[in-house]
Order: C-alpha cells, then sequence, then structure tokens
C-alpha cells in the first residue's frame, strides 16, 4: 500500500523488484505516512526510469521476482526469513545460502542505488559485531544472549525459534567442517519441532 501511495505523491516510481525507487535515494530508505483531512495540493506521478534493466529480476537467488513488478512473496528470502513462521521449504533452503534476516541482492544491484549514501543516524548502526561473527558463534547463543543483544534491534522480532531455523539453513550451506557438525548436533534434540527440523536438514547435508 505504502509503495502505491509513494508513487501517486510522487516520490518515486516502481521498480522492477516492486520497491520504490528515487532518482536521488535509490530505494533504500523508509516511507511513511501521515493522516490529514487537509485539502492538500496532487502531486504529479514520476515516470518510470527502469527502462530495459533487468538486474534485480536476474540477481534474486530464487528467482522469487517472477516477471517486471511482480514478485512471488513465497520465494523471497525476506519474507522467508522474516515474515514466514513455519517450515522454510527444502527446495528454496540451498539458495538461501548464509542469509539470516533477510537478504536485499535485488537492492544492492539495483544502478539506482549508487546514489544512495549511508545513514548517520545510530540505530541503524550494526550491534555486537554482527558484520564480524561466524554462523557457528551465532548459533550458540543461549536465548538469553538473543534477547539482551537483539533487544531493540529489527532482527529481535522474529523471535529465537526463528532465529535457529534461519541460522541451522546457514550452517547447512556452509562449507563442512568439525565445528559446523558439532553446533549443529548441540541442537539436533531442540524443544522446538521446527529448529529440530531444520537442524535435521542442516546434518543430512554434511555426510
Amino acid at each position: 500500500m505504502e509503495v502505491e501511495l509513494a508513487g501517486k505523491a510522487g516520490l518515486g516510481w516502481r521498480g522492477k523488484h516492486t520497491l520504490l525507487l528515487n532518482r536521488e535515494a535509490g530505494s533504500y530508505f523508509f516511507l511513511g505516512e501521515i493522516y490529514t483531512d487537509l485539502a492538500l495540493p496532487v502531486d504529479p506521478a514520476q515516470e518510470e526510469h527502469c527502462g530495459t534493466c533487468q538486474k534485480c529480476m536476474d540477481v534474486c537467488p530464487t528467482q522469487a521476482i517472477v516477471g517486471p513488478y511482480q514478485l512471488d512473496a513465497r520465494r523471497c528470502i525476506s519474507y522467508l526469513t522474516i515474515e514466514h513462521k513455519g517450515s522454510i521449504p527444502e527446495e528454496l533452503r540451498p539458495l538461501i545460502g548464509n542469509r539470516v534476516y533477510g537478504c536485499d541482492d535485488c537492492q544492492m544491484v539495483c544502478p539506482w542505488n549508487r546514489f544512495a549514501s549511508p545513514t548517520g543516524e545510530p540505530d541503524f548502526a550494526v550491534r555486537n559485531g554482527l558484520d564480524d561473527v561466524t554462523l557457528v558463534e551465532l548459533f550458540s547463543w543461549t536465548e538469553e544472549q538473543f534477547e539482551k543483544k537483539l533487544a531493540g534491534s529489527a532482527i529481535h522480532r522474529i523471535g529465537y525459534e526463528r532465529w535457529l531455523r534461519n541460522l541451522a539453513i546457514g550452517l547447512g550451506n556452509a562449507p563442512k567442517s568439525p565445528a559446523v557438525v558439532d553446533v549443529l548436533k548441540a541442537r539436533e534434540h531442540h524443544s522446538s519441532e521446527l529448529v529440530r527440523g531444520h537442524v535435521a536438514w542442516a546434518l543430512a547435508r554434511h555426510y
């Protein structure tokens, strides 16, 4: 809904990856709304500027962008790792690679994002060394560590169970090593059926 409203407000146009694009900021920005009963002038919509480019479609690991401006959320890694609450389809797990929370490949490859600039907002800075930590270390976190380290983070909202589910997929796709196998075996009998199922899949990938 927000993308359609923003497009009508002249803030940008819908890209082939279905996100809003702006000539100055690419797609790296947040959309918000203010509800008012003021009679405001209507802004003209922007023209579409994707042209023949389809880099976002080509780069998608799961081919979730099934056509220009058409996204199959059931295949989208961001949906699967963040919004989806159940078991992730086995045929998609190898395509997820080591992505634990979201994907954004379609945004990273978009030529319009070369105009985007990093934010100085502290709330968006990396916390707890998440940009320099192994999947083995993250999978070893207790629930208490997860709650403490990720409190206030967007990642926190998926909860500990889905955090382990996603990490198990990443470990299943990782190169085999004693550390990877050991940390998976440590969760082989986890209380959550969801976690156990993904751990079993990951271990099977290493045998």
